[in-house]
């Protein structure tokens, strides 16, 4: 599941639509996703050229709380894996990780909880209706869902750097991670 925003102040549009060597953010991290789930939905908007949408189910909800429960509830009760639209760098292996480790959800923790690299189960549906409703940040919250934090020492292990979370906010963001990571890796690309 891709949380996919709308616009953005700091880049001044659409993240989703912005292009990295000449594609948009949410090909890559549906590419990446692909690799992994046999649907890749995208929450949080009305539609996405080839790729299934969904609006938040949750009026009035919002964050990437509230994308979470509508992934959740689309998913009918099985596991499902989150990444934000703007996280391009995201690894196919990190995520298949994340989706082996037990108890779920599992999220990793770099500096702090990267809640929307991420795996979320069915029994925490409650408390994330809860925090989107109320319109509370999911960070804090984090450790309430009674899963797994992924600490470094873990996730380093399956050869990841960070990258996989790291988010492109602004241009100047989408910059550095092109001064980091180089273009996303090439087994991600979309075909076409």
């Amino acid at each position: 599941m891709i949380l996919a925003g709308g616009r953005s102040r700091r880049m001044g549009r659409d993240k989703a639509l912005t292009l990295l060597d000449g594609r948009t953010l949410l090909d890559w991290v549906a590419a990446a996703l692909s690799q992994v789930v046999s649907e890749v939905i995208v929450v949080g908007r009305e539609e996405a050229e080839g790729i299934r949408a969904i609006p938040d189910a949750l009026p009035g909800g919002r964050g990437p709380s509230a994308g979470i429960v509508t992934g959740l509830a689309a998913a009918g009760g099985d596991s499902i894996v989150v990444v934000g639209v703007d996280q391009p760098w995201v690894r196919p292996a990190t995520l298949a990780a994340l989706l082996g480790v037990r108890p779920q959800p599992a999220i990793p923790m770099d500096g702090q909880y990267q809640v929307t690299c991420a795996t979320y189960s069915a029994p925490s549906l409650s408390l994330l209706t809860a925090i989107a409703r109320d319109q509370r940040s999911l960070q804090p919250e984090a450790p309430l869902l009674e899963g797994t934090v992924v600490f470094p020492e873990s996730w380093r292990s399956w050869g990841e750097d960070g990258r996989s979370w790291f988010s492109v906010d602004s241009p100047e963001d989408l910059r550095e991670g092109l001064r980091r990571y180089g273009v996303p890796d090439a087994s991600s690309r979309p075909a076409g």
